[in-house]
């Protein structure tokens, strides 16, 4: 299999993402999209970087979203900043918000959902300005809002290099190695272990047990000749 970069950060289109660089967000869950379908979706802590998205959430489905790049899919990232609730839970708490603190601007209201720093961000991207007050926002309104919060979206351009990824995923097939010792099928005497071999994990240690054992299988049974 071709080999590129996996647990690797991810760039997104226009500066968005940039204007909040440093902002890590916590407990949310972090999804990639291509031919209009969710295909993974990772629970987590995500990071905002100069170039992206970054952090162990973003870094679990960056391998989709690699593939997905390399097979030329448009690629989305989505987050939900509200995991916890659904749409009508959500909104139940929006309007408790707005009915203690209505005389307030949108953007203070927010306060109590959003780091500070995502607030412009949200006002562009609902086209609800921040200093509407918040007894004034519409039905229609509340309900972009809502939609936002649940699905706020980034899309992939690209991703970091090597120099910048934890692991590389793909490399020699595992059909074509004796998994008893870790030999070539193909050629008698040449052994394969580590990242050289098309095995991947999730970040968690996996893959730095995988090179251990493999390296250690191959070693042992290279010495046996």
């Amino acid at each position: 299999m071709p080999v590129r970069p996996a647990l690797v950060p991810l760039e997104t289109a226009g500066d968005a993402a940039q204007a909040l660089q440093g902002l890590s967000l916590q407990d949310v869950v972090v999804s990639v999209w291509f031919k209009g379908k969710k295909r993974a979706g990772v629970a987590g802590e995500m990071l905002f970087t100069h170039f992206g998205v970054s952090g162990p959430a973003v870094l679990s489905l960056s391998g989709q979203a690699v593939d997905a790049l390399l097979a030329g899919h448009r690629v989305t990232l989505a987050i939900d900043l509200f995991p916890d609730l659904d749409e009508d839970e959500l909104d139940h708490q929006l309007l408790r918000s707005i009915d203690t603190h209505g005389r307030q601007q949108l953007s203070t209201l927010l306060k109590d959902l959003l780091p500070h720093r995502m607030i412009p961000l949200c006002a562009s991207a609902t086209g609800i300005p921040a200093r509407r007050v918040g007894h004034q926002l519409t039905a229609q309104e509340r309900a972009r809002l809502r939609a936002w919060l649940k699905d706020v979206r980034f899309e992939i351009t690209g991703h970091r290099s090597f120099k910048e990824a934890i692991i590389t995923a793909g490399g020699v097939n595992t059909r074509e190695v004796d998994p008893n010792t870790m030999q070539s099928r193909r050629t008698e005497g040449l052994y394969f272990a580590g990242e050289v071999l098309d095995v991947d994990a999730d970040t968690g240690g996996y893959n730095l047990q995988a090179a251990f054992s493999t390296g250690w299988l191959a070693g042992r049974s290279a010495g046996a000749l």
